[in-house]
């Protein structure tokens, strides 16, 4: 037994699962509404898989849009599988849950973003949309751009960092 409960990668695991949760509701039900997800992952993961000419164009990381056109979506308990529309070509990718990045659905102002603090260990913060997360749509030849509501008030969320509950 362990002096210490891991509380960062209970958050990390209950985090991928709630995305997990909801990808399984999208394939059974398809996307309600106006929810969509921006999906960022690591491209560098070794269990990623995507066309080589996307990793060429995307070395680091890839925002995708899951959101009018998708097919093929699979979870499994380690990660997923989607074919997506880049450019009238469907392109099938396989994402790891552990290679995800951010996960937002900017239909609700819901996100999340996964980053790994100086001791490489896992952290999750938990934010709105509407906080100018850092996410960095990349230039790609998705379906949509996301509606931005100029008019929307902003308000203040509250992050939550682990490191105020973590032993010195």
């Amino acid at each position: 037994m362990t002096d210490s409960i891991d509380y960062g990668s209970l958050m990390h695991g209950a985090m991928r699962s709630l995305i997990k949760t909801v990808l399984l509701d999208v394939k059974e039900h398809g996307l309600p509404g106006e929810h969509h997800f921006f999906i960022t992952f690591d491209t560098t993961h070794p269990d990623v898989q995507i066309a080589d000419w996307l990793r060429e164009r995307y070395p680091n990381e890839m925002t995708v849009v899951v959101q009018h056109w998708f097919d093929d979506l699979e979870i499994t308990e380690i990660g997923f599988s989607i074919t997506l529309n880049f450019g009238d070509a469907p392109e099938p990718l396989y994402i790891p849950f552990d290679a995800l990045r951010t996960f937002v659905d900017p239909s609700v102002e819901f996100g999340l973003r996964f980053e790994a603090n100086e001791d490489e260990e896992d952290e999750t913060i938990l934010h709105s949309v509407d906080d100018e997360i850092d996410i960095e749509i990349e230039e790609a030849p998705f379906e949509a751009e996301p509606e931005v509501k100029e008019d929307a008030p902003q308000q203040e969320a509250e992050v939550v960092s682990l490191d105020a509950f973590r032993k010195p």
